[in-house]
Parts: structure tokens; sequence; C-alpha cells
């Protein structure tokens, strides 16, 4: 009886060792959290100008379609197989063009790229004016991709791929972006030319009451990485609403319990085609406290968590982002 006392007693030991009270835990500041979204949103924010006079700009174009094509160089373009024979390197005032669906009207979408051509140097000035853009590119509903810096267009998408059917064009259309402005798509996708993992604001361009192209700016996942999550020491995650993992550096990814990056960074696995965003999310984790945490802090509105077990972190606190539809979390792996 003595012996069953003793192991039960060590045993409580034991429990509470590995438990931490959080009654008498006390809130962090999340001052720092709330102005590394402010700060990132600021200068994001300053896209959503820039794409707003590209897109009034494109409409002069389309309301002066006679005229312009009068002026328009004829031969700024060579194509071959409906796609630009520029290559990057070569030129770099040029963009890469694809006239897509080989089933259409080549010549006649032939004068859409004439027309459109001024939009190179427009391009190129918002691209060169801030170093953390990807790329600039307007789709049109004709099957027209042009996309600025070149790239190597001919070897990385196929002629029979549809524009519209990515979210990056159909996320600006009349069902979906009803009052026609610019608009964050919230979920990272793989680029189709190449360039990994992609955050994009796209913005519709109407002509004559229907949807003509929808415009875009693309910042790599990559990017916002290096450029806002490296900045410090401390575990950040940007996440879905939903739980999946936008960015965020391989120490708190490891720290919520995820599989193997296959001997690879984050930064490194999000380059990659075969990785799907949903294999990191929160509630996919081995860690039944981290999917808790994710159920607390994204479902239930609360703005912080405290884990439990000696094997988990030890807290996390989230700070909502306005203009985009994500949110940030700091996992913090010790007491303060």
């Amino acid at each position: 009886m003595v012996l069953r006392i003793l192991v039960f007693s060590l045993l409580s030991i034991i429990f509470f060792a590995c438990t931490i009270s959080n009654e008498k835990r006390e809130l962090a500041d999340i001052s720092k959290l709330e102005s590394f979204v402010h700060e990132m949103e600021e200068e994001l924010s300053l896209l959503e100008k820039e794409i707003l006079d590209l897109r009034d700009f494109h409409i002069s174009l389309l309301s002066n379609r006679e005229t312009i094509l009068k002026q328009a160089d004829r031969n700024k373009y060579n194509f071959k197989n409906g796609f630009s024979t520029n290559r990057p390197g070569k030129d770099s005032t040029l963009s890469s063009i694809a006239l897509l669906r080989s089933d259409e009207d080549f010549n006649k979408r032939l004068l859409d790229v004439f027309l459109t051509n001024r939009l190179d140097s427009a391009f190129s000035k918002i691209y060169y004016k801030y170093d953390f853009i990807a790329q600039v590119y307007t789709n049109s509903s004709k099957q027209i991709s042009r996309v600025f810096p070149a790239y190597d267009i001919e070897d990385l998408i196929s002629q029979d791929i549809d524009v519209t059917s990515f979210n990056f064009y159909y996320k600006g259309n009349a069902e979906n972006n009803p009052t026609r402005g610019p608009v964050w798509i919230p979920e990272v996708y793989v680029d189709p030319v190449g360039r990994g993992w992609i955050l994009s604001l796209i913005q519709p361009v109407y002509h004559n009451d229907s949807l003509y192209a929808v415009l875009g700016i693309d910042i790599t996942v990559d990017e916002i990485i290096s450029r806002y999550l490296e900045k410090g020491d401390e575990d950040y995650l940007i996440v879905t609403k939903n739980g999946d993992i936008v960015a965020g550096n391989s120490e708190s990814i490891e720290l919520l319990s995820f599989p193997p990056l296959r001997n690879h960074v984050y930064r490194e696995t999000i380059q990659e085609d075969n990785f799907r965003i949903s294999d990191f999310n929160l509630f996919n984790s081995k860690n039944q406290e981290v999917r808790e945490m994710a159920e607390k802090l994204l479902f239930e509105g609360q703005n912080h968590y405290f884990f439990n077990e000696i094997f988990s972190p030890y807290s996390a606190y989230k700070v909502s982002f306005d203009l985009l539809d994500w949110i940030l979390i700091e996992i913090n792996p010790t007491p303060p």
C-alpha cells in the first residue's frame, strides 16, 4: 500500500513538473508584433496606389486604340510558336509575351500586343522602384500574357495554359471582385513562370464595362521571409485564417512539431513545386497542443495561448493584418 502511494506521488510530481500552470503567467507586450504588422502593411500599401495608376494608364491605352495603334512600334517583338523571342539579359526594357491558346486568332490578338506595348515602360518603372517586387504583369481575357522582367517563357509555360483559370486572374473578375478595386490574394501559390511561391496584388482593367485584363504585382514568399521575418531573433509565423503557414523561419516551424523539411530550410522548401502548403497547416501538426493553439487563436478569437506540456513551446501571441487576410504569430520557446 505504501509503495502504491509512493508511486502515485512520484507520478504526480512528474506530471506537475511537466505541466506549467497558466494561472500565474503574465501577458507579454505585443506592441512589437503590432509594429511589425504596421511596417509590413505600410510598405505593401504603396503598391495599391501603383497598381491603380497602372490601371488608369492601361485604360487610357484602350480608350485611344486607333491613335496608339498608328504610333505603335510593330517590330518591337518577334514571335515564335506564340512566344516572344527575346530572352533575359538581352534587352532589359522588354517583357516576355505569350499569345496562348493557339486556336484563337493570332493576328487579331497581335493588335492587342501593339496596343499595350507601352505598358513595358510602366512595368519597368514600378519594378525598379521597389526592391521587393518579383514581377509586374497583365493577363488579358484574350489569353495574352505580358510579364516584366523577361524570363525563359517558352521553357516554363505551355501554349495550352489558360491564364483565366488561375487565381491571379479570376480573383479579379466581377463575381469575386464586384468593387473592381485592388485585391490581395491571401493564398500563396506556385508561380507558373518559375519564381516559387508568390503573394499577388491584382487589379482588374475594364473597357466598355467588360473585363479586359487583370494586372498583377508579385512578391515572392522568399522575399517576405528574408525582408521581414529574419530581421530579428523572434520566431515569427505568418498564417492564413485557416491555418496554412505562408511564411516562417525554420526555427518556428520546428517548434510547432512539423515533419522534417528534407534537409532544407523552409525558404528552400517553399520554392519547390511539389511542396503543398496544406502540408504546413497548423492543424496538421503532430503536437496536439499546437492544434489546440490554432483553434484558440484562429477560430475562437484569443490573441494569446500558453502551452502546458514541457516539450511544447512556452507561449504564442497573435496580431491580425488589416491589408492582408493573414495573421502574425510569435512563438516563444521559453519564458521571457
